[in-house]
C-alpha cells in the first residue's frame, strides 16, 4: 500500500521505515530541509539502535522516499500518518500548533478522500480538533471531500523503537467508522499472523490508551525510586525486595528499576499533559502530581549523596560522568537525569569530565568546567569520583581494576545500581547505590 508519514522525528522516521520494511511504499515528509537532503543520502539525524540499516536497504528498495513538498507527500497516499512533535507548554498543555499546521496543509493539497492517522501523542479529544480544522479549510477552499481522523498511538521505547514496531505487544486502533477496519488489518497483516494484535475502538479511547499506558510506567518507576530512598534509610538492599515484589505475577519486574529517575520526550510530558486534561475537567490528578514530584526529586538524589559525602564542598573535585542519554541505545539527552546532576556539579563548583558511547550535550553545557571524552577510561583519569547516569552495556562487566588505576580515589555514585556493592567493597572501592551500597544519612522530609 501507499503510505505518507508527516514529521520525521524519532516517531516517524521509525514508523515511515518499518512500514516500507514490511513491504509498503512510503513516502516521509519534513519541512526541514537539512534533514531530508541527509535522509535522502541515507543520513540520520538521531540514533536508534538498528534504524540505520533499514532506512540504507528501504531507500535502496525504493520503498521509502523523503521530501519538503506537502503536494508531493499528500498526492502519494490516501492513508496519511501524523508524526509532528507536540511539545508541552509551560503550563503542561500540549501543543498543537504543528499538528494543526499539518492538516491546514493536507487540505490544502487533498483532491481525494483521505485517511488522517494521529501517530503523534495527542490529548483527548483532539480528532474532534482536527476534524474542525481541516473542514473549516476546506470550506474556505470550496472543496467537498470526505475524510476521516483515526488514532493509532504509537508504543515504540527509545532505543528499542524498531523491534517494538517489528514486534507489537498490540497495535490500537481508534476508528468511528467500521468500514476502515480492512484497511487497517491489511497496513498491519504483516504483525498478525500468529494471532491478531489489533484491538479496535473509539477514536478517543485510543489518545487515552497511550497516556495511560505512560503514566503507568512513569508511576512504577516513581514507586520504586521512593521505595529505594526508604530503602537507604533502613539499610535494605532494594534489589532484594524489587526481586520479591517482581515474583508476584499481579506485578512484574518490569519497569521496577530504581535509579536517578526516568527522562526523555514522552514520560514527562505526557505525564503533564494528562494532569493539565484532568485539570481542564475540574478533576486534581494528584497520584500523577506525585509520580512528577517524585521523578523531579529522584534527579537530584544523587547529588545530594555525593554533596554529602564530601561534607558539602566539591569545589575543584573533579567528576566523571558514565552516560548522557535519558536510558541506553538513543543518544536522546531530553530531561535526561544527567543534565540536573551534571548543573548541580558545576553550580557547586565541580568539575565534570563526561562519556557517553553515541550522545553529547555540549551545545547545552556552557561551562568552562565541563568537558567530554571520547572512552570510559579517559573519563576517569585523575576523576574524585564517578557518576553512571546511563547503563550503558558497556559499563556491566567492565575491569574493576580500571577504577583505581586511573581514579585519585575510587568513589562510585551509581545512578542505575548496574555493580554488585559486595562485589565493590570487596575491592575497596566505595559504592554508593539507589537503595544500595553505603548508606549516607539525608535529611529528605
Amino acid at each position: 500500500m501507499k503510505i505518507t508519514v508527516i514529521g520525521i522525528g524519532y516517531v516517524g522516521l521509525v514508523t515511515g521505515t518499518c512500514l516500507s520494511e514490511i513491504g509498503h511504499n512510503v513516502i516521509c515528509l519534513d519541512i526541514d530541509k537539512k534533514k531530508i537532503e541527509k535522509l535522502k543520502k541515507g543520513k540520520l539525524s538521531i540514533y536508534e539502535h538498528g534504524l540505520q540499516d533499514l532506512v540504507e536497504s528501504n531507500i535502496k528498495e525504493k520503498r521509502l522516499k523523503f521530501t519538503c513538498s506537502y503536494e508531493k507527500a499528500v498526492n502519494h497516499s490516501d492513508i496519511i500518518f501524523l508524526a509532528v512533535d507536540t511539545p508541552s507548554d509551560k503550563n503542561g498543555d500540549t501543543d498543537l500548533k504543528s499538528i494543526k499546521k499539518s492538516c491546514i496543509e493536507i487540505s490544502k493539497y487533498m483532491n481525494t478522500s483521505k485517511i488522517i492517522v494521529e501517530k503523534s501523542t495527542v490529548p483527548v479529544g483532539t480528532n474532534t480538533l482536527l476534524k474542525k480544522t481541516i473542514t473549516n479549510n476546506l470550506k474556505k477552499l470550496n472543496k467537498d471531500i470526505y475524510f476521516s481522523i483515526v488514532s493509532n498511538p504509537e508504543f515504540l521505547k527509545e532505543g528499542s523503537a524498531v523491534n517494538d514496531f517489528m514486534k507489537p505487544d498490540r497495535i490500537i486502533i481508534g476508528i468511528d467508522d467500521n468500514n476502515l477496519k480492512p484497511i487497517f488489518d491489511e497496513i498491519y497483516s504483516a504483525f498478525n499472523r500468529k494471532f491478531n494484535k489489533i484491538q479496535y475502538m473509539d477514536v478517543n479511547s485510543a489518545e487515552l490508551t497511550k497516556y495511560a499506558s505512560n503514566a503507568m510506567l512513569a508511576t512504577k518507576i516513581s514507586f520504586i525510586n521512593e521505595l529505594a530512598i526508604i530503602s537507604d534509610k533502613y539499610g535494605v538492599d532494594i534489589e532484594n525486595v524489587r526481586k520479591g515484589m517482581g515474583a508476584d505475577k499481579r506485578i512484574g519486574t518490569e519497569f521496577l528499576y530504581p535509579g536517578c529517575g526516568y527522562g526523555g520526550s514522552c514520560f514527562p510530558k505526557d505525564i503533564n499533559s494528562l494532569i493539565y486534561s484532568a485539570k481542564k475537567k475540574s478533576y486534581n490528578a494528584s497520584l500523577l502530581k506525585s509520580v512528577n514530584t517524585i521523578n523531579e526529586n529522584q534527579k537530584n538524589y544523587l547529588f545530594l549523596k555525593i554533596n554529602k559525602y564530601f561534607n558539602t564542598n566539591i569545589k575543584n573535585k573533579v567528576f566523571t560522568i558514565w552516560g548522557l542519554s535519558f536510558k541506553p541505545n538513543t543518544d536522546d539527552t531530553r530531561c535526561a537525569p544527567s543534565l540536573a546532576i551534571i548543573n548541580s556539579i558545576l553550580k557547586n563548583g565541580g568539575v565534570v569530565k563526561a562519556y557517553d558511547p553515541v550522545a553529547t550535550i555540549i551545545p547545552t553545557i556552557k561551562n568552562k568546567n565541563y568537558t567530554e571524552c571520547n572512552t570510559a577510561t579517559k573519563a576517569l583519569k585523575n576523576s574524585d569520583a564517578l557518576v553512571i547516569c546511563t547503563e550503558w552495556k558497556e559499563f556491566w562487566s567492565i575491569d574493576i581494576d580500571v577504577f583505581k588505576r586511573n581514579m585519585n580515589d575510587a568513589v562510585i555514585f551509581d545512578g542505575r545500581n548496574i555493580y554488585n556493592p559486595k562485589k565493590m567493597e570487596k575491592h575497596n572501592i566505595t559504592y554508593f547505590g539507589v537503595g544500595r551500597g553505603r548508606r549516607i544519612d539525608l535529611n529528605i522530609p
